[in-house]
């Protein structure tokens, strides 16, 4: 019996929120298990980071430098093949683990023994509105539920003034390709969709800027919900009903809590130079600032913080895909990472100073990789068939690397981790088992690692 059938059947009609708002709220446990982490973020690298050029060297791309790919290349997005490009940034060894990144991330580098590296994700899709949907979702389309709301669902918040999945902005950050319905909670209940925050905007949501004093709020939220209880009584309980109850709610507790979690100024300076704030960079400073809301929302108890990322200052991908870099790659990648390098790092150093990293899972990743052959002369087309990503805290592995690809970079050879693995086993380190958190649509049970999906046990310690 999944949680939806559960709540239905102990209880009638607007009884059923009850139960449903104290699970939310974290103090009705339902997980199946003892949970090794409480909250994910998840630094989304919209547009596609280049794994032979961050976390997965590649000698032979040296050897064979300006030669054809002597292995057969699938079709690309532009079907532009150039010769095998080596990367310009060099590899080292990091930490007590010895774990290569490249120079691309300096900062990163130093949390090597924390940093748990998949090199062997792949992508069931080539494009990046499909690529974004897939990984957040499962699907390449739009309608189903994101990874966000999946947690928001199964997991509730701890939070009782925020809701359980904010999506951070800064600058001139914008919706991948796909919008903000891929962060949208599909055919789960509405409660669960993201809410966005602009981390430096005055207010930061601006929409729930009060006009009127908290008594007059507080009279129409009761008359609203009066009406609201009545008709979901006749319906004998309807999601949507019970989803807009909630909402007045927590928009009216936003109002106060979103600012407070949002203002900097307690943070001391020292905290502040770490995250990059006064970096000379204003992508820089401005990605820092996602990075350091985000650890004060996880404290405060919100179950899925995401990070996007800003167009770079060199403009060499679209504002909607910034690591996208079908040319000039080598500069619009070390811009990216500068923007990006400092503050996630920080983000994991306070983390860890702080003894929230060990309940706290953050994911860096983009929806697919690049491939290890140039387009053109100095760019990299899409690679979806073999791509690194990392994963930190939360249980998983540090200093340590899964999964192998090709001599060149190009695809998986060896221990295949794709989408539905990767959340199936941020579900587990969560204390959920996936293959339970369900919910029944259109004549079948839906779940966020779908029929694929397992727990990748070689990640977890």
């Amino acid at each position: 019996m999944n949680r939806r059938t559960f709540l239905r059947s102990s209880s009638l009609g607007f009884g059923m929120l009850g139960l449903q708002s104290l699970a939310r709220a974290g103090r009705v446990p339902m997980t199946h298990h003892a949970p090794r982490a409480k909250n994910v973020i998840l630094v989304y690298l919209s547009g596609g980071l280049s794994q032979v050029d961050s976390f997965d060297p590649k000698p032979m791309l040296d050897k064979m430098a300006g030669k054809p790919m002597p292995i057969p290349v699938k079709g690309t997005m532009f079907d532009n093949v150039g010769t095998i490009m080596p990367s310009p940034w060099e590899f080292k060894p990091r930490g007590q683990s010895g774990l290569p990144v490249s120079e691309l991330f300096p900062h990163i580098a130093t949390m090597a023994d924390d940093l748990c590296v998949v090199r062997s994700m792949t992508s069931k899709a080539s494009e990046h509105a499909q690529g974004n949907f897939f990984f957040h979702s499962g699907f390449s389309f739009q309608g189903h539920p994101s990874a966000g709301s999946w947690m928001s669902y199964g997991l509730g918040s701890e939070a009782t003034n925020l809701p359980a999945y904010v999506v951070l902005r800064s600058g001139g950050a914008t919706d991948p390709i796909g919008g903000a319905s891929m962060y949208g909670n599909g055919f789960l209940p509405a409660q669960h969709q993201a809410s966005f925050l602009k981390v430096d905007g005055d207010p930061p949501l601006p929409n729930l800027k009060p006009g009127e004093s908290a008594a007059k709020q507080r009279a129409k939220i009761a008359a609203m919900a009066k009406l609201d209880r009545r008709f979901n009584d006749s319906l004998g309980g309807f999601d949507p009903v019970e989803a807009a109850i909630q909402h007045y709610e927590t928009a009216f507790r936003m109002q106060a809590s979103v600012p407070e979690a949002c203002d900097l100024r307690g943070e001391t300076e020292l905290t502040k130079r770490l995250y990059g704030l006064e970096h000379t960079n204003e992508t820089t400073r401005l990605f820092g600032q996602q990075c350091l809301v985000a650890r004060r929302l996880v404290e405060r108890g919100v179950r899925f913080v995401e990070l996007s990322c800003l167009q770079s200052s060199g403009k060499f991908a679209p504002p909607i895909n910034p690591w996208d870099q079908h040319a000039n790659l080598e500069k619009g990648h070390a811009d990216m990472a500068q923007q990006v390098d400092q503050p996630v790092a920080a983000l994991l150093k306070d983390l860890k100073g702080r003894g929230l990293l060990e309940e706290t899972i953050v994911i860096f990743s983009g929806e697919f990789g690049r491939t290890s052959f140039a387009q053109g002369s100095n760019g990299r087309d899409h690679d979806p068939y073999g791509f690194s990503l990392w994963v930190a805290g939360g249980g998983f592995k540090g200093g340590h690397i899964h999964g192998t690809t090709d001599d060149f970079g190009y695809q998986v050879v060896q221990d295949e981790v794709n989408v539905y693995s990767l959340w199936a086993t941020i579900q587990h380190q969560l204390g959920l088992e996936h293959e339970n958190v369900t919910y029944h649509f259109a004549g079948r049970d839906y779940r966020l690692s779908d029929v694929e999906g397992h727990v990748v046990k070689d990640l977890i310690s």
